[in-house]
């Protein structure tokens, strides 16, 4: 009987713990789904878009070394894929400092040279640097700056970081270093409305750096005049709100060292001057790309042994965030996924190749294109698309559901536009070639090609194309068969746009 009675207070105890499983389950599970569709009706709502413009950026303000500027937020062409865009130019010597932000981003170097240094929390001090401050302990033993992992980086890499987790960049090259990034705000690690929000360590930030969602545009106020003047509005760090006393206790240090963390008085903005160079310890550049490449040739040389079609494998052990490649290049053609030596190439980073971009949920593209070549008509099956005109000029053409022409103008260096998921486009270059960076809302973006070898098009039966378009069976064939290439088209007298 008393077996009986330990077996039914047993069952009780699973029944019970098991009903309140399903319930936790159902809670997230259903707290997951509200959110997705409060972000799809989001997007949906924003995406009515009748008209696309290339923009360059709304405003810009001036720092102590260098100079920010920021698209329009306002613009429904970025809110419709629910990106923040910024472009940074770092004087040598100059330094962007300590910040993070509340979506994941991806950073474009467009040109110059510099350290980056991204503070992941948990991570082990793995550098040591010499510094100024070097003193004698009582032991005797000589003390070092000890720090987390800096990376070189340079004119065509990519640098990826995931939602609040603090970086700074340093120029250490002879050349101004220009970087442009998004911010993914509709990403799911974002919890926080869809502002952009900078969070600094240091300093007293422009307050233009900050989100102006539902502001009138600072360009039709003469906002970029009164920046570049010098005449921003000033917000703080995040230890000016703390307590001076709870800073110095946190810290274990005077009032006076506590009252210089909160920034008072200090007008230098958020790209600050270094006097001497920074002295920290990182790798030669040659080493660490020798180092990378051999993991990148051992990782395919993995996936090719597990079969093309098999999915790549995650098991948490080969990667982890400490020690997760942040960084990969982007314009050595000897990496091109795609290369017609008579129209250009094209560049993926995706999850495949950089890893991490699997927990952002973004990639990125360059597509280089020679004189009047063309990039193929397409759509981009599961991702918004921003690109920015890094060299050259041409003409794009982008299409709606609606078979309306929403953007057919004229690109070039500088600018930025966006094509939303499905929305057809084709790029013809001018006489000077074009080249772009895509930076895509998904870590294994994909298109559709309408023309060319591996197109619909192509796919679809003779009859179908003959009756759908009413052409004969010869004009059909012809429509399959005479452009032979992939992605990337050569110039010539039927390519033209």
């Amino acid at each position: 009987m008393a077996n009986y009675s330990s077996l039914l207070s047993l069952s009780i105890c699973i029944l019970v713990l098991f009903h309140g499983s399903v319930a936790q389950i159902e809670q997230v599970t259903s707290r997951g789904q509200g959110e997705s569709q409060r972000q799809q009706r989001w997007q949906r709502d924003e995406c009515q878009l009748n008209r696309i413009n290339a923009v360059e950026p709304s405003r810009s303000f001036n720092s102590e070394a260098g100079q920010t500027e920021i698209w329009d937020e306002n613009d429904q062409q970025f809110q419709c894929v629910g990106v923040v865009a910024m472009r940074h130019t770092i004087q040598q010597k100059g330094l962007l400092l300590p910040q993070y932000v509340n979506g994941p981003k991806l950073i474009y170097v467009v040109q110059g040279n510099g350290i980056q240094g991204a503070v992941i929390p948990g991570c082990a001090e793995t550098y040591q640097s010499p510094s100024e401050s070097q003193f004698t302990g009582r032991q005797g033993e000589s003390q070092r700056d000890q720090h987390q992992k800096v990376r070189q980086i340079r004119q065509g890499d990519v640098i990826s970081l995931p939602a609040g987790v603090a970086q700074w960049i340093y120029n250490n090259g002879r050349n101004p270093l220009v970087l442009v990034q998004i911010i993914d705000t509709s990403n799911p690690a974002n919890q926080l409305d869809q502002n952009h929000r900078d969070f600094f360590l240091a300093g007293n930030p422009q307050q233009e750096v900050q989100s102006q969602r539902g502001e009138s545009s600072m360009r039709s106020r003469g906002g970029r005049g009164s920046s570049a003047r010098g005449e921003s509005r000033r917000s703080s760090n995040v230890f000016s709100g703390l307590d001076e006393s709870i800073i110095s206790e946190a810290f274990n240090i005077d009032s006076n060292l506590a009252r210089k963390l909160r920034g008072e008085n200090d007008n230098r903005g958020i790209i600050v001057n270094v006097e001497h160079d920074l002295e920290m310890l990182a790798p030669p550049r040659s080493q660490e790309e020798e180092r990378q490449q051999q993991r990148e040739e051992a990782q395919r040389q993995l996936e090719r042994s597990r079969g093309s079609r098999s999915p790549p494998l995650f098991n948490g052990v080969e990667e982890t965030f400490c020690t997760a490649r942040m960084r990969h290049n982007l314009d050595n053609p000897s990496e091109s996924d795609i290369f017609n030596p008579r129209a250009g190439r094209v560049t993926n980073v995706n999850s495949h190749n950089l890893p991490i971009l699997r927990f952002l949920r973004l990639s990125i593209q360059k597509a280089v294109l020679y004189s009047n070549a063309l990039m193929t008509p397409h759509w981009n099956i599961n991702a918004h698309s921003i690109r920015y005109i890094t060299r050259g000029s041409g003409r794009v053409q982008i299409v709606n559901e609606n078979g309306n022409s929403v953007f057919d103008g004229q690109v070039q260096r500088g600018q930025m536009l966006t094509v939303p998921q499905n929305f057809v486009v084709i790029t013809k270059a001018s006489n000077e070639g074009l080249e772009w960076v895509s930076f895509k809302t998904n870590d294994r973006a994909q298109i559709s090609q309408l023309a060319g070898r591996v197109s619909a098009i192509r796919s679809m039966p003779e009859e179908v194309l003959a009756n759908a378009f009413q052409v004969s069976v010869e004009e059909a064939r012809r429509l399959k068969d005479n452009r032979q290439e992939v992605t990337v088209l050569s110039p010539g007298s039927r390519s033209r746009v």
